[in-house]
């Protein structure tokens, strides 16, 4: 062995060392919140502000810490292929390269990421600053911005001048995962869930379709008004308008009606009272609505169709449900629309949405053109169903069991063995109980 060979040695032990800081400190400093170095930065550790400077914005270390790795592990495997290729002559190279993955794959990756995994904190921290110095090198930066810049030239995307990133299914796998090893609590996990699927969420998906909205007749009284208000508990009702095409002509606010039938004027028109109410798409997202309630301070919107037609209508604390789950006062009927009968099947309202009907049934049913139960039955059927009418998919008989007018009510869902070769919509599972 020359003197050459001996230094390409030592070169190639420091790069593995380095090698294991590198892993060590990319899986560390990806699994440090911002809020934990913002503690350790308050608490005044030596480590603390640099770890917040790179917690706080990670396109800032992952790109000039990933470049560094491939820089150390190019150069390396290059050296170790020379090495072995004098010692060993031709079979040298294969030598080689076979040592060279099982080392880096042990030493470098395996052990120094394990390590980080269980004790995140510790290796955050003793990463911290040597990163810190790393990526504030200024060739090192220049080096990465323009790579990056590179991949923006050949894959064109919003948001590759960051670099890595993940997708919201990626993240909800990385909740779960955290929910499965107890780093966040089960109700966590589910705010955390609903929060990240509530920018895909429409208004249509949340409302108060137009056969449950509860209404005032243009030509009724304050006090008959107050009547339907203290009846069912609102504190806002839309108006009807005069003309055929049921329209909505503003808001009546139950203090406005109390106020003024205290005043003696209970045989007033409720149109003396109507407030502006505000139309909305029925395809507008749901988090723009909240922050334009946020700000316009509005409570409540009449949802109308692609036609202008009233769909029905949505409030704040609908909002608000998507986020945080129901919220039941003491007006709120608490009939539950799932219930688990003794005989293991389930007697389910028709507007339960699909998506909440999947966690039950722990099934993928159809929702591209409904949003319910009783669409998913309706639009499946091709017509208006019966009581007992019945269709079997995705190993579910799901039976029509109360109707009111043409809506469908009550569906009762049973299990039921059908073979692979089922297909959703076959005419011979559509089928009309004798």
């Amino acid at each position: 062995m020359s003197q050459a060979d001996t230094w390409m040695l030592v070169a190639i032990g420091a790069l593995l060392g380095v090698l294991v800081f590198l892993a060590v400190a990319e899986m560390g400093l990806s699994r440090i919140s911002r809020h934990r170095a913002q503690s350790l930065a308050d608490a005044g550790s030596k480590s603390g502000k640099a770890l917040l400077w790179l917690v706080s914005k990670p396109e800032r270390w992952v790109n000039p810490l990933l470049l560094t790795v491939n820089i150390c592990q190019t150069v390396q495997a290059t050296l170790t292929g020379i090495v072995a290729n004098r010692l060993f002559g031709g079979a040298g190279v294969a030598i080689g390269v076979v040592l060279n993955v099982i080392v880096f794959f042990v030493l470098a990756e395996a052990v120094p990421k394990t390590y980080a995994v269980l004790y995140p904190e510790r290796a955050a921290r003793f990463a911290a600053r040597p990163v810190l110095a790393l990526v504030r090198f200024p060739l090192l930066r220049w080096v990465s911005r323009g790579l990056i810049g590179l991949t923006n030239v050949i894959v064109k995307g919003k948001g590759l001048e960051k670099g890595p990133f993940v997708d919201e299914q990626e993240l909800l796998g990385i909740v779960e995962t955290a929910a499965e090893e107890g780093v966040v609590e089960h109700e966590e996990r589910e705010l955390i869930e609903s929060i990240i699927e509530f920018g895909d969420t429409v208004v249509r998906e949340v409302m108060v379709p137009r056969p449950d909205m509860v209404t005032i007749e243009y030509l009724a009284t304050v006090t008959q008004a107050l009547d339907v208000a203290i009846e069912h508990g609102y504190s806002r009702l839309p108006v009807l308008g005069d003309g055929e095409d049921d329209d909505v002509v503003g808001l009546a606010y139950t203090k406005d009606l109390m106020r003024v039938e205290r005043e003696g004027g209970g045989a007033r028109p409720v149109t003396d009272l109507v407030r502006p109410v505000r139309f909305i798409p029925e395809n507008k997202p749901l988090n723009r609505l909240m922050r334009e309630m946020q700000s316009e301070k509005f409570h409540l919107a009449i949802v109308a169709d692609e036609y202008g037609a009233i769909a029905g209508l949505v409030t704040l604390e609908d909002c608000l449900e998507e986020l945080v789950g129901d919220i039941v006062d003491e007006y709120d009927s608490e009939d539950p629309e799932i219930v688990h009968q003794p005989d293991g099947t389930f007697l389910v309202d028709g507007r339960v949405a699909i998506d909440e009907l999947d966690e039950v049934l722990h099934t993928e049913l159809p929702d591209d053109d409904w949003d319910t139960l009783g669409g998913l039955v309706f639009n499946t059927l091709g017509h208006v169903p019966v009581e007992g009418e019945h269709l079997v998919t995705h190993g579910w008989r799901f039976t029509v069991r109360e109707m009111e007018g043409r809506r469908i009510k009550r569906v009762e869902i049973a299990r039921e063995i059908e073979s692979d070769d089922d297909e959703f919509a076959d005419d011979d599972r559509r089928q009309t109980a004798q």
